[in-house]
């Protein structure tokens, strides 16, 4: 071991990082999924001080002895909330100043999900009261949300919403098999207008990021339509145009 690293190990042997002032760190979670027609976010009540009884969006803070980074931080609330261990999940950005949370200086990562909704069991531990999900109206919900996670959402939403427009990001709201016909409509849903059917079924083969399901088959009022499920080797694809046709550079 040379003299640097000796004096380099010396100091963090003696080193206590109470000794200064370090900002609450947490990890908040926007959870969305498409429910009933519409876009839902889950939201968990409080069920102690700060914001006691107010709902919010789940997370909590950093786990310095059990999580690796943000992102195990982020997985483990979502797993304890869901119980959905593989979601799509993004960073979306950092949040922090003195006045978000009354205890204190506090920073948060907010990360979003996309999950399909069916066979998911909301739980809630000892800090909540209650998880539920509350449709989206716009960019916000009816609840007046706890700390500045108001704010977090409307950033969140449209975020999913400009991805759409260039990206294969709605195939993560769906379940493992799926017809055309029911991703359009999670897109509309997402976006909150009409999308041309035919231009949407070009973009759609352009982009081969899905595969036909062999054999497989949603029967109703009308014709079979043949089930479809997101290919495992592209889990994100990007066009270089926005649906409204517009080029637009993807971030």
């Amino acid at each position: 071991m040379s003299a640097k690293q000796q004096s380099e190990r010396e100091f963090l042997r003696h080193y206590n990082i109470h000794d200064y002032d370090v900002p609450l760190t947490s990890v908040d979670l926007v959870i969305l999924a498409v429910r009933d027609e519409g876009l839902h976010v889950l939201l968990v009540k409080r069920g102690e001080h700060p914001f006691k009884e107010h709902w919010a969006l789940p997370g909590g803070f950093i786990d310095v002895h059990h999580d690796q980074d943000l992102q195990a931080t982020a997985l483990r609330k979502l797993r304890e909330k869901t119980g959905v261990d593989t979601p799509y999940l993004e960073q979306l950005q950092g949040f922090g100043n003195k006045t978000r949370d009354p205890r204190g200086w506090s920073t948060t990562f907010a990360y979003f999900a996309l999950i399909p909704s069916e066979h998911i069991e909301l739980t809630h531990g000892a800090n909540v009261e209650a998880a539920q999900w509350y449709r989206i109206d716009g960019s916000s919900v009816a609840p007046h949300l706890a700390f500045d996670h108001a704010h977090i959402l409307e950033v969140a939403i449209q975020r999913v919403r400009n991805k759409v427009e260039y990206s294969s990001l709605p195939v993560h709201l769906l379940p493992e098999t799926f017809t055309l016909s029911e991703l359009q409509r999670v897109h509309e849903i997402v976006l909150g207008r009409a999308v041309d059917k035919s231009a949407f079924r070009k973009r759609i083969k352009e982009g081969d990021f899905l595969e036909e399901v062999p054999n497989a088959w949603r029967y109703g009022s009308n014709r079979p339509a043949q089930l479809y499920r997101r290919r495992p080797d592209r889990p994100m694809v990007f066009f270089p145009r926005v649906m409204s046709g517009r080029t637009e550079e993807a971030s």
